[in-house]
């Protein structure tokens, strides 16, 4: 594992979830050009999650079994294909159904890890993975900032041309840097979903999960709540100015990059605790929004590095346990990275009709003790845990 191959899986990373989030700054546009209705038009991004979490059912286990290089190609191609669909979209019908493609093949975020995690010698894993892993979040955030510039310049359809312009230059990359990853050809598909399945009877690697739902369930509430009340009084911040505010994120998530080296060093359970209490002491700056920005921004900062910082440590430890069938197991635990986000979006802005922001940071810090106090049930189990020897 090189920096040449790191920057290529880090760009693989950041442009296919940008392809999943591409559409929540700018359904609004989608819905009026396509003709759907301002109460459905949430359907553009809960699609794609439907299509990523089938992606990581039935697609991501297949990097057990098929070189991960070819599959990376291949999902990569299905991407680009996808995003035209949407951009070309005369109905929105088609659209739909190319959120739906792009999102299954999306999972080539978690080939990507399980890639890195497989190439790397274990006392780089955590470095490797920490770096990797960075372009989700750059992914998100910056995919959001991206997004908004576009289509205030040029439309919405113009943010899925240029994501399919990166996804096929990354296929051309990918063909000519990568090396190959060649996969033990005496596994079979249905013993790789059957132990899809069975991971989640693994003490460790459903705390660690469980963890991971909370946690991406509090990122959820952040991100797809405060759109909400930074656009009405007092702030009244347009679509661009809110995509800023990912500046912060990005900040935060960088901040974080060397989380992996921590996990490589022996402190990955710890890391982990340590994180849960930063997101949790975010929740006390985010819900001073409505009257302080300042204090917003400080604490998205200190979310996005306790988000990436878990994250990572997460990852770093379930890929060492389960060293023998690294995309099973990010394939899924990611599962409960998407339920859980799906969950901290839905929540937050039904609880924002009713009790304001105040009652979203209560929610949002609600999933953060739930994290914190996972980490602390299993945390003398955690520190048993022994890496499976490769």
């Amino acid at each position: 594992m090189n920096r040449r191959t790191r920057t290529l899986l880090v760009l693989i990373c950041g442009v296919a979830v940008a392809s999943v989030y591409a559409s929540q700054p700018v359904i609004g546009q989608m819905g009026v050009d396509l003709g759907v209705p301002a109460g459905s038009v949430g359907w553009f991004v809960a699609v794609g999650q439907l299509g990523y979490l089938l992606g990581l059912i039935f697609l991501v286990p297949l990097g057990d079994l098929i070189d991960r290089r070819q599959l990376i190609v291949a999902h990569l191609i299905a991407v680009a294909a996808g995003l035209v669909l949407v951009a070309a979209a005369p109905a929105a019908w088609v659209a739909f159904a190319g959120i739906a493609i792009t999102g299954v093949f999306a999972v080539v975020v978690q080939t990507a890890v399980a890639y890195a995690a497989a190439v790397s010698a274990p006392a780089e894993r955590g470095h490797n993975l920490g770096i990797v892993t960075s372009g989700v979040v750059v992914g998100i955030l910056g995919g959001r900032i991206l997004a908004g510039f576009l289509a205030d310049v040029w439309g919405w359809r113009s943010v899925f041309i240029v994501l399919a312009v990166f996804a096929a230059t990354l296929v051309l990359l990918m063909l000519l840097l990568l090396p190959d990853d060649a996969r033990p050809r005496d596994v079979r598909y249905g013993a790789l979903i059957r132990s899809f399945a069975g991971m989640f009877f693994q003490p460790v690697f459903f705390s660690r999960g469980v963890i991971a739902f909370f946690l991406f369930a509090s990122f959820g509430a952040l991100w797809s709540g405060m759109t909400l009340p930074l656009t009405a009084s007092p702030w009244h911040l347009n679509e661009t100015q809110v995509g800023l505010f990912g500046i912060a994120g990005l900040a935060g998530a960088i901040g974080a990059a060397r989380a992996g080296s921590w996990a490589d060093a022996g402190s990955a359970n710890r890391l982990t605790g340590i994180a849960l209490v930063i997101l949790l002491i975010s929740w006390l700056a985010i819900g001073q929004l409505p009257s302080s920005l300042i204090l917003l921004i400080v604490g998205v900062i200190l979310l996005d590095f306790a988000v990436q910082a878990t994250h990572v440590s997460n990852q770093h430890l379930l890929t060492s346990v389960y060293a023998d069938r690294t995309s099973t197991t990010i394939g899924a635990y990611m599962v409960f990275y998407s339920l859980g986000s799906a969950l901290g979006a839905a929540t937050t802005t039904a609880l924002y009709d009713t009790a304001g922001w105040a009652g979203s940071a209560l929610l949002g810090a609600a999933f953060a003790v739930g994290g914190l106090s996972t980490w602390a049930l299993n945390r003398r189990t955690m520190n048993r845990v022994r890496p499976t020897v490769r």
